[in-house]
């Protein structure tokens, strides 16, 4: 990972000066994780900048910036599931429903998606789920439930929530030997999980990443390549379209959960 560029929420100014390169009224505005995307026009890093086929239409593939890049690449980077295997994917927002498009570009033969919402499972048919569970609905912990489902466990989980029990489930849920688990939720800063150490006895492997495994500058136009190769599905994740004047309404779109990626268009 680079340290000069990673993602930095609290420097907010230009890595040469120290500066913002925003203002208002005399007053700096400082930059979003080295972009600021909420602006027409944006100074930022050169490190920051991936140059992609001209010819992909930017209202697409700008969603490959973050969650729907990181979700994929963990499942393809990361995991890496063989053609025929079973994946389990932990979360079905955005991430997650990219990690699952990922476990079917790869071939995966079942896809089950874990998630608190049942009513997430429709949409998550579309990126290649097969099975739906909701821990709710079972009294028993989510992995055993798992692994009765695949015969002591799946070759792959992909972890899409941060949440500490999700964690510890999708890494129990994957079959001694030969499952991996891979991390890509955020968990909070001071969380921790355990865990038996028989678990890893038994040769499970537990993996994380930060966006993907990806390299923004080189790797993100091969994958913006994908869609235009129509191997990767973007289309399908972007679900809202609104005028910046309507941000707002973008955000209670993703607060309740109504969406998957709401595009926002700079008004003339």
């Amino acid at each position: 990972m680079c340290d000069l560029l990673r993602i930095n929420t609290d420097r907010g100014v230009m890595l040469s000066d120290g500066e913002s390169r925003f203002s208002i009224k005399g007053k700096p505005i400082y930059h979003f994780v080295g972009t600021s995307t909420f602006s027409e026009y944006t100074v930022t890093h050169v490190g920051c900048l991936a140059k992609i086929n001209p010819k992909a239409p930017l209202d697409k593939v700008c969603v490959l910036s973050c969650g729907i890049s990181t979700g994929l690449g963990a499942t393809l980077n990361v995991a890496k599931p063989k053609k025929g295997s079973t994946v389990a994917v932990f979360g079905l927002g955005a991430v997650g429903l990219a990690a699952a498009e990922g476990a079917r570009m790869a071939g995966a033969s079942r896809i089950i998606g874990v998630d608190l919402t049942s009513n997430r499972f429709e949409e998550a048919k579309k990126f290649g789920i097969t099975e739906f569970v909701n821990p709710k609905d079972h009294k028993k912990p989510v992995q055993e439930v798992i692994a009765e489902l695949t015969n002591g466990g799946v070759d792959r989980s992909i972890e899409c929530t941060g949440n500490i029990q999700s964690i510890i489930s999708a890494f129990e849920s994957v079959h001694d030997g030969w499952g991996v688990a891979v991390l890509v939720g955020l968990p909070p800063k001071d969380a921790f999980f355990t865990t038996h150490p028989m678990n890893f006895l038994n040769e499970r492997t537990l993996k994380g990443t930060f966006f993907g495994n990806y390299k923004p500058r080189t790797d993100i136009p091969s994958v913006v390549e994908k869609y235009m190769n129509k191997e990767l599905e973007l289309d399908k994740f972007i679900t809202h379209q609104l005028p910046f004047s309507q941000i707002n309404k973008a955000f209670d779109y993703m607060l309740k959960g109504e969406g998957i990626r709401c595009i926002i268009t700079m008004e003339e």
